[in-house]
């Protein structure tokens, strides 16, 4: 065991830093950053500024005072998540002999369906922004490939062939290869002719030749979904959707794990109850 006691302000810092360099996303960091600093603020109002000194009373005590708050139990659920890494990580660094965090039990909630757009409703959108091209050819890839919207977001020219996109590595997310079908095709083919000639790398562009940031990308696509009548639909219903269409296709959850990006298979597998499959031996990417 460390014979330092590390002040709980200390221990937040490495932690962060730790995060840092086993390459965890930025948002990952940011989240777990911000719940380590409202427990350890909890903590700092009971006069208790070292590591050693927590108690699993102490963090269930924090834990009901977030739901005297009104924080969602799945809200709660995330930040314990922060808490139980934050914990195991000073355990492991010979800190602590005992983790505190450990018996702590997360508050049952009920895991929200993902929102599947019908067919009926993804030709809405389809025909709502038909007249845009660039934001027609996003939604196009988003729905016929089920990348995410910031892995579409920094897509650049050179990552795009007749038949693949490449969705390069970032933060902890692995490299791959997504198979582009014919509407994907189409759709790409037919913003490249219009697509501003500048010299930025990245693929989409807004009029003034700068990369199409995320929030905007988010936000256009969004007014084309109330211009739609889609009440409630959100960009990542795109994903969603791709993927319980292809499951229910007959393609293999392994297959779609890794078209996707998910990191576990279990990710994949919850959208299984959601949908009804059609037993393919034949993996075909289905067109939407």
């Amino acid at each position: 065991m460390n014979s330092n006691l590390d002040s709980l302000e200390t221990a937040h810092k490495r932690l962060v830093n730790h995060l840092k360099n086993k390459g965890r996303a930025q948002a990952t960091i940011l989240a777990y950053r911000k719940d380590i600093e409202q427990l350890v603020a909890f903590l700092k109002d009971k006069g208790i500024s070292q590591t050693t000194s927590v108690t699993s009373d102490h963090i269930e005590e924090f834990k009901k005072s977030l739901m005297e708050k009104k924080y969602t139990a799945k809200s709660v659920s995330r930040k314990l998540n922060a808490i139980k890494t934050f914990f195991k990580f000073l355990e492991e660094e010979g800190v602590l002999l005992l983790n505190p965090a450990t018996a702590v039990a997360h508050p049952k909630y009920k895991i929200k369906a993902p929102r599947i757009l019908s067919q009926m409703e993804y030709r809405a959108i389809r025909d709502a922004a038909r007249e845009d091209t660039r934001i027609s050819t996003i939604i196009e890839l988003l729905l016929q490939t089920g990348m995410r919207i910031g892995e579409l977001a920094r897509l650049e020219t050179g990552d795009a062939n007749e038949k693949t996109l490449t969705i390069r590595g970032y933060e902890s997310h692995k490299q791959r290869d997504i198979p582009l079908n014919r509407s994907a095709r189409k759709a790409l083919e037919a913003y490249l002719e219009t697509r501003p000639k500048v010299r930025t790398r990245s693929l989409f562009v807004t009029k003034n030749g700068r990369p199409f940031l995320v929030r905007n990308i988010r936000s256009a696509i969004e007014r084309y979904f109330r211009i739609a009548g889609l009440e409630n639909a959100k960009v990542n219903d795109l994903r969603h959707t791709f993927i319980a269409h292809q499951l229910g296709a007959g393609n293999s959850v392994v297959l779609i794990q890794k078209l996707v990006g998910h990191k576990r298979l279990s990710t994949t597998e919850r959208y299984l109850e959601f949908v009804e499959s059609t037993s393919s031996e034949e993996v075909k990417i289905k067109e939407l």
